[in-house]
């Protein structure tokens, strides 16, 4: 077993752990045809584990497809050491990420059009609201898949946060 596989033995692990609890705990608890406050918070807690598990597949899949994706393009160059992109524990750190080599990304619409919009001579309506095209779904997938980085950075973020509001919202009510 290659070290880069503990990340990934470690949350099957958990995920086991997990269900091995919420089976003990039921076994040991009398039988009603009701939910029980302990069912609610081991179920919410397999699954924030299970999503972790879901979200480190992803980012993982996702960064080695861009990386085979730039090797095949040749646009990595032939020092390029793998360890860069991902350090020994298997984890993606955003101190590693070159951020040079991703494109801009604008928030606001194209400004040539809305520079000559507001240049010509016909009239524009100031009120209302103003319509301008979405995304495709291949878009948006492609540009995840080439950020994957992202995921994992909101990632680390959201999930502590939605456990955290969970664990306020549950021992609120079940206190």
């Amino acid at each position: 077993m290659s070290y880069s596989c503990l990340p990934t033995l470690s949350c099957i692990t958990t995920v086991l752990t997990m269900s091995t609890i919420i089976t003990g705990v039921s076994a040991s608890m009398p039988q009603v045809s009701y939910v029980k406050a302990v069912d609610i918070y081991l179920w919410a807690s397999f699954l924030f584990v299970f999503l972790s598990v879901i979200e480190y597949a992803a980012v993982n899949y996702f960064t080695t497809v861009e990386e085979m994706k730039k090797l095949k393009n040749a646009k990595i160059p032939s020092t390029f050491d793998a360890t860069q992109a991902m350090a020994f524990d298997g984890c993606f750190h955003d101190n590693d990420i070159d951020l040079a080599s991703f494109p801009e990304v604008s928030i606001t619409p194209n400004t040539d059009r809305n520079t000559q919009s507001r240049n010509s001579t016909t009239s524009v309506p100031t009120e209302g609201t103003r319509l301008r095209r979405r995304n495709t779904l291949k878009y948006n997938l492609s540009f995840i898949r080439s950020n994957s980085y992202m995921i994992d950075s909101y990632s680390r973020v959201i999930f502590p946060l939605a456990y955290l509001l969970f664990n306020i919202i549950y021992w609120s009510l079940y206190a």
